[in-house]
């Protein structure tokens, strides 16, 4: 069974509320059905938190929020044990990933230590607690907002944790059309109210098998490897993609592609997902940030140089 149809009745539930963003959304969906978790890093009140929650009625997924605060701490997020008198033994009191989609709003607003408790729950799906592993639930998605660096009271995420996002999208600012609909009440508080859950957590897990199994030829295979290659002979750059940053890659274009109706990668499904998906992977050198030659310049020069490869509907193909 196709559920093509389905995904686009999600996408089409959040524009009820998100206005002016349909690449966004589309990116997003990509992500989530793809298993991977989605970092949105914009300036204050373009949406971001708007985005997550309409995700999570039109999916009538169960949802936590966090709000990041430097007083949030390791055991709020994963959970902890507690000492029950009733039973004499200590009980682990599940934390607020115990759930299908969390949601980290202004996750670089709080300490290192707090952040980086989202990296087990986010490679492994479980946490770990006093030496016991307790699994979350499935499907299990996290999305994450966070406010520029260098804002107020922000704090630099580690690499390690934001090589565990899939994509990292920026909203930017609406179109002036498109913000004076918001203006005029087309979208408001209760907004969400008109977003009705048109899936639930059995049908994306479905969902997610049917994009395994889209296919990938070996010539777009050749195509990502040499995308990837590049960062890490870019003299711009400090630091390429790893292998966790192509497999991203590849499961993104998959995704891409499902959402475009085909069973088949293209490099065009490559192209339109490349930039979000890599930004936040590699660093740039000293050179390029004193020249101030930013990441999206350097990602697109990258693409401009790999020769793209013809790919038809009868190519060879793999999964």
């Amino acid at each position: 069974m196709n559920y093509n149809d389905k995904v686009m009745d999600v996408i089409d539930e959040v524009k009820k509320v998100v206005i002016g963003k349909d690449v966004c959304i589309a990116k997003i969906m990509a992500a989530i059905i793809a298993g991977g978790n989605i970092l949105m890093d914009d300036v204050p009140g373009v949406g971001k938190t708007t985005m997550a929650l309409a995700f999570a009625n039109a999916m009538g997924l169960q949802t936590k929020r966090v709000q990041f605060t430097p007083d949030v701490l390791p055991g709020d997020i994963t959970g902890f044990t507690m000492y029950d008198k009733a039973t004499n033994q200590f009980v682990y009191r599940p934390g607020a990933v115990m759930c299908n989609l969390f949601l980290a709003d202004e996750i670089n607003r709080t300490s290192p230590k707090t952040q980086s408790a989202l990296l087990e729950v986010m490679e492994e799906e479980h946490v770990t607690v006093d030496g016991v592993t307790y699994q979350v639930p499935d499907p299990f998605i996290v999305i994450a907002t966070e406010n520029p660096i260098g804002s107020a009271g922000t704090q630099l995420l580690p690499d390690s944790q934001l090589d565990r996002f899939m994509v990292c999208l920026k909203l930017g600012y609406p179109s002036i059309e498109s913000e004076l609909d918001i203006v005029k009440g087309r979208t408001s508080a209760d907004g969400f109210q008109d977003v009705e859950p048109v899936i639930g957590a059995s049908e994306l897990r479905l969902i997610r098998e049917e994009v395994k199994h889209v296919k990938v030829s070996d010539d777009v295979y050749s195509y990502i490897g040499q995308l990837v290659v590049g960062t890490r002979e870019n003299p711009s750059l400090e630091l390429g993609v790893s292998p966790r940053g192509t497999i991203a890659l590849t499961k993104m274009a998959k995704s891409w592609a499902y959402i475009s109706g085909r069973d088949f990668v293209i490099p065009e499904d490559v192209q339109m997902v490349w930039t979000d998906v890599i930004r936040h992977r590699i660093v740039l050198s000293a050179k390029a940030r004193v020249n101030h030659i930013t990441q999206e310049a350097v990602l697109k020069d990258i693409m401009e140089r790999v020769y793209k490869p013809s790919v038809r509907r009868r190519s060879s193909a793999k999964k």
